[in-house]
């Protein structure tokens, strides 16, 4: 018996991670019959054509395969199997698969997935829990469980300054658009401070965004941090821990309004102290830390 004819094909996937309701899911891809007789899930993705470039094809495959608009990393790992008696179409070969395989994400607002091109190797779309994947509940190809282990939720670290502003017996809060981790609850006015700038000069352009009104920082009250899983604006799901400068301020007269667009950012308010203590307006950790930190 010679030896078998060689195929080697090169494909590009992507892992795409995203936080539901608490947990972590992972975007998969079901094979169709005519591919894998049994129920089996892998990740969005497929061969290049010639002359393609891997971040092109794959953003093209997975819209084929989920009807979703994906953005993919700069940086891939990649894989190499080697089959030296494997079947396709019903032939033997000697088969080479090489797998580019980056991060990938959707926006948060995404619609459910689905299957966009007709007859292929796709049948189903779905998102996934990461812990059924993890433990064999989904039966995955070897790619999808060697993929996980080097595609982890993206870590960023992040340090913010935020702003402790009281009227009376108000704060001035700001709600969380859908844009944000925690979408419809109240945090204090505030934000990221840019490479080289001081966290003072940062909170005032801020709270001007925000809120609208020109804001004086008088000083540092306290240090907040959080940590958590979470999707970012873009849709990337995120290894997030955020170091929160807390500083008192004054911000001018007027009533506030939020001058940023398409931001995180959806109402700014001046809300009584009670209804935070009552629990009738959801604020974040970082509210209930800075206030409990600076009460009369």
């Amino acid at each position: 018996m010679g030896s078998l004819p060689r195929r080697q094909r090169v494909g590009a996937y992507a892992v795409m991670l995203r936080e539901r309701d608490g947990r972590v899911e992972v975007l998969l891809s079901r094979l169709s019959r005519r591919v894998s007789r049994t129920e089996l899930w892998t990740l969005p993705g497929g061969g290049l054509d010639h002359g393609e470039d891997p971040r092109t094809a794959v953003i093209r495959e997975i819209h084929e395969e989920t009807g979703l608009d994906a953005t993919v990393g700069e940086t891939a790992h990649v894989y190499s199997s080697h089959l030296p008696r494997a079947s396709r179409d019903g032939l033997l070969v000697d088969a080479h698969a090489i797998r580019i395989v980056y991060d990938g994400w959707v926006a948060p607002n995404a619609p459910t997935p689905r299957v966009v091109e007709v007859d292929g190797s796709t049948a189903e779309a779905a998102w996934k829990p990461l812990e059924d994947v993890v433990s064999g509940t989904v039966p995955v190809a070897g790619l999808v469980t060697e993929a996980l282990v080097d595609h982890l939720p993206f870590r960023l670290q992040r340090v913010a300054a935020y702003a402790v502003v009281r009227r009376g017996g108000d704060v001035l809060l700001t709600q969380l658009s859908t844009r944000a981790a925690h979408p419809g609850r109240w945090t204090l006015p505030g934000g990221g401070v840019d490479h080289g700038e001081h966290p003072a000069v940062a909170l005032a352009r801020e709270v001007e965004e925000e809120c609208g009104l020109p804001c004086e920082v008088t000083g540092l009250v306290g240090v907040h941090d959080t940590h958590f899983f979470g999707n970012a604006p873009s849709g990337r799901i995120e290894d997030y821990h955020g170091v929160h400068l807390l500083f008192s301020a004054t911000v001018g007269d007027g009533e506030p309004r939020v001058l940023e667009v398409d931001g995180t950012t959806e109402a700014a308010a001046w809300v009584p102290l009670h209804d935070i203590e009552s629990g009738e307006v959801e604020v974040l950790d970082l509210v209930r830390h800075a206030l409990g930190g600076t009460r009369d």
